[in-house]
């Protein structure tokens, strides 16, 4: 059932291009399945889109609605100095702007940017080694396709936006220490894909620690031989969410319809 006061601010599909009208329903579902899957803090943590054109533009979530509650229309546009450039009734979190202006601003070849704070990825940010390769989930991230991010307080100091594009560099992928998990994807789907992944393999990661005993950590090759395969695939399409994406789509279809408005 679509939530009431979804009709409380007004639709935008005749005010954005084709393009940007079917990124903002993506992104829009990528919240709802965000809150399906537990990934949420309340009203916190952000997941952003780069609207196409030449432009550095971007959709963030509206402040002070919850992930299941984030629509098509709801999603904010903003610059890279976080002023809106599109009519809208909401603000964004200072905090949420600074982290994804600071990777839109450094790769424009990354589309959408997902943050979260769940347990699993809080605890294991705070752990010392990070994310260990003892599952097939945690290998995806291994080696040279994991960066950290040193923590440095609530992101509201823009200076920080270069620290952070200097430690994702390249990378997809990057624990921010003592904070949480940040994915890049080249598509929404990619995106999700990546966070479902890593969030997989830090829940993994803390119940086969709380089980007490020793852990088998695989052979340097074998994680390295594992990664590749993950990332070996020619096209971003064919490795990362282009199979997933569709029926994750259909799920929420099911569950909370009435994002795509």
């Amino acid at each position: 059932m679509a939530l009431a006061f979804e009709q409380d601010y007004p639709a935008l599909q005749d005010q954005v291009s084709a393009d940007e009208w079917a990124i903002r329903i993506d992104l829009a579902c990528l919240y709802r399945l965000a809150a399906f899957f537990g990934w949420t803090d309340s009203i916190y943590t952000h997941i952003s889109a780069r609207v196409p054109g030449p432009e550095d533009h971007f959709l963030l979530n509206p402040y002070g609605f919850l992930f299941e509650e984030v629509t098509a229309s709801s999603l904010v546009k903003i610059d890279t100095d976080g002023r809106p450039v599109l009519d809208t009734p909401f603000d964004v979190n200072e905090a949420g702007f600074t982290i994804h202006s600071a990777v839109h601003m450094a790769r424009p070849d990354v589309l959408c940017v997902a943050h979260t704070h769940t347990r699993a990825g809080m605890a294991v940010s705070a752990q010392k080694d990070g994310l260990l390769p003892i599952t097939q989930n945690s290998m995806m991230f291994y080696g040279d396709h994991l960066a950290y991010h040193d923590y440095e307080g609530i992101a509201l100091d823009l200076d920080e936006r270069q620290r952070l594009e200097a430690d994702l560099g390249q990378k997809f992928v990057m624990i921010l220490r003592n904070h949480g998990l940040l994915v890049c994807g080249r598509s929404v789907g990619e995106a999700f894909e990546l966070l479902h992944g890593l969030e997989h393999a830090c829940d993994a990661q803390i119940a086969a620690q709380a089980g007490g005993g020793e852990l088998i950590l695989p052979a340097a090759d074998v994680c390295a031989h594992t990664a590749d395969q993950f990332w070996g695939a020619p096209s971003p399409e064919a490795r990362f969410g282009g199979r997933a994406w569709p029926a994750m789509r259909r799920m929420i279809d099911r569950h909370n319809p009435g994002y795509a408005v």
